[in-house]
């Protein structure tokens, strides 16, 4: 009999079916039961982790592969007769089911933290600058689980409101414990700890109670990964190391790999919708199904970039005026709201992004990836500063980070932010959540789009 590769006869083993399936089901419970015990070793539910970022489903993958691998040991040491068949089932099956209730949890989570539940209440405590920039970005991320509900700065008078945040003075520097007493808060942010000697930031954690209230000190970092920022202690000095991003080596590797797989794939899985939009692109409109252009890659280089054309013949001689009408021609950013060189079918390709797909192309040949900054034009490369100019540093992409937080809708600067914080912290697991984020972004019509 063979079960799940499970060979009675050749594996030597001679009892009955029943005893066979009590066997596994014995094996299945003390599986269960030690990969929970793994889960919470790996801390996976800790508060730090759980609810925003991707940390917590590597830490699940992580303690899953080191789960089995001690298996697969003690199954050789003691020549536990394991069939390959459950392996290969119970591991890949079983992450896979963990990673997909995680995320069912999540999606749950961040709907009720957005609501105003499950959530840490804060007071920020420093310069009214820090405090202001802190307050301003856990507002903008409410899945994160943070809730301002007050600050303490220099010189604070209470029950005043901090200028152009909404907060709520709740006090000066001296008044933080007291402060968080009075409004119920169970997490005190030091968004500057310049302000506070480091006598005093010991003095505030030794006063708060211990399990119910917190200490998060928010250095002077912005807009960098998690798994770039290490802490080592040294001395009793909690030292911050940034880890220096690679463009190189094994990461840019597997990106590539990836990036190969993914458009072949692609290309073969869509290539009835690339037929059937080739043909509507011919019948509807004059002029080639194919739009070249010259765009600017990865270390300045330029390379021509295909779109199925969704605009009239001659819409690049109208650009320059489209833009000037609605003063945007100096920005590196050349977007037109309600396009008039749009043909019939063209609208309906731009609002789905079906015309980006020819792009499936370039990023097999190597011109692009699948996620990165999009490419732009050399007269928009040109308006780059020193900063905008590290997007240059990667591989231009079919999608990157601001197509799905906002698309066209995002100024300037927003764009550049969201695309140096993917360029400074990209990773493969990164990449592939932002496939799945750019696939819920164009199936939802209005998100952006022009």
């Amino acid at each position: 009999m063979v079960w799940l590769g499970f060979d009675r006869e050749a594996s030597g083993f001679s009892g009955s079916a029943r005893d066979l399936d009590l066997s596994y089901t014995m094996v299945s419970i003390l599986l269960i039961v030690a990969w929970l015990i793994v889960l919470a070793v790996y801390g996976t539910r800790g508060y730090r982790v759980i609810g925003a970022g991707s940390q917590e489903y590597k830490l699940i993958t992580d303690a899953s592969i080191r789960l089995f691998g001690l298996v697969a040991i003690i199954a050789f040491l003691i020549k536990l007769d394991l069939a390959r068949g459950y392996i290969l089932i119970a591991f890949p099956l079983g992450i896979v089911v963990l990673l997909f209730s995680r995320w069912l949890w999540r999606q749950w989570l961040d709907v009720q933290r957005r609501r105003g539940a499950y959530v840490s209440t804060v007071v920020l405590i420093g310069s009214p600058a820090s405090v202001a920039t802190v307050g301003r970005e856990l507002q903008r991320t409410p899945q994160a689980g943070y809730k301002v509900i007050g600050v303490c700065i220099p010189e604070g008078h209470r029950d005043t409101t901090l200028p152009g945040t909404g907060f709520t003075v709740l006090g000066d520097l001296d008044d933080a414990l007291l402060a968080m007493e009075r409004v119920g808060a169970d997490t005190l942010v030091i968004a500057s700890a310049d302000q506070l000697p480091a006598d005093r930031v010991r003095e505030l954690s030794w006063g708060l109670d211990p399990g119910r209230q917190h200490l998060v000190v928010a250095p002077s970092l912005v807009d960098i990964g998690g798994p770039r920022i290490h802490t080592r202690p040294v001395a009793g000095l909690p030292l911050i190391h940034v880890e220096t991003p690679r463009y190189e080596g094994r990461k840019l590797f597997a990106k590539r790999t990836f990036d190969i797989i993914g458009s072949a794939f692609l290309l073969i899985l869509l290539s009835p919708l690339l037929v059937f939009v080739m043909i509507a692109v011919k019948v509807t409109s004059r002029g080639p199904i194919f739009y070249r252009q010259e765009r600017i890659g990865l270390n300045g280089d330029p390379f021509d970039m295909l779109k199925f054309r969704s605009m009239v013949v001659d819409a690049d001689a109208q650009l320059a005026d489209l833009l000037a009408a609605q003063g945007t021609h100096d920005r590196p950013l050349f977007k037109v709201k309600n396009d008039p060189r749009l043909t019939r079918i063209g609208s309906f390709l731009r609002k789905y992004s079906i015309d980006e797909l020819p792009q499936l192309f370039n990023v097999f040949i190597g011109n692009m990836s699948l996620v990165g900054p999009r490419p732009q034009r050399e007269g928009e490369v040109a308006l780059y500063d020193s900063a905008a100019r590290r997007r240059l540093l990667v591989q231009p992409g079919m999608t990157g980070l601001w197509q799905v937080s906002g698309r066209s809708n995002l100024s300037w600067d927003d764009s550049v932010r969201l695309d140096l914080y993917y360029v400074e912290n990209w990773s493969l697991t990164n990449d592939v959540v932002l496939l799945w984020r750019t696939l819920r972004a164009v199936m939802r019509p209005g998100t952006g789009a022009f």
